[in-house]
């Protein structure tokens, strides 16, 4: 079983052919898919879900905290089912490619105090960019 289904079924999530669906296509470590793709991946698998069942089942995986919703440069949002696992992106400027990285170091400690405004930091998000492989 996949670690999204698998988290989703800890919490008692009702897995229904849809929802369960939309998870497996969700599950793996650098899958930032758009809802578009999310609906064909899970209409070659269930041809009869619905883009509005794939989105409402989105929406729901968002409002529960197991994935994430990434919106990069005015392009469309994707889902990243690594919600649970810190880390930050690595998006492409060209085609939108998105990776997860895992840098070393706390990104809340490289702020300086002065520049904190008196912020109680709890979490950073960082965005590196440049040109994938395939559009260097």
């Amino acid at each position: 079983m996949s670690d999204l289904l698998e988290r989703l079924r800890d919490r008692g999530w009702r897995l229904t052919s849809q929802r369960r669906v939309v998870a497996e296509v969700l599950d793996g470590d650098h899958v930032h898919l758009t809802a578009d793709e999310v609906h064909a991946r899970a209409a070659a698998r269930l041809p009869e879900i619905s883009r509005a069942t794939v989105y409402n089942t989105l929406g729901e995986l968002v409002t529960l905290g197991e994935v994430l919703e990434v919106a990069t440069d005015g392009r469309a949002k994707r889902y990243d089912p690594n919600a649970h696992r810190p880390h930050q992106h690595l998006v492409c400027s060209a085609c939108g490619t998105i990776r997860d990285v895992h840098p070393t170091g706390d990104p809340l400690a490289a702020l300086p105090p002065a520049e904190r405004f008196g912020f109680a930091l709890t979490t950073a998000e960082v965005t590196y960019r440049g040109l994938c492989p395939d559009c260097a």
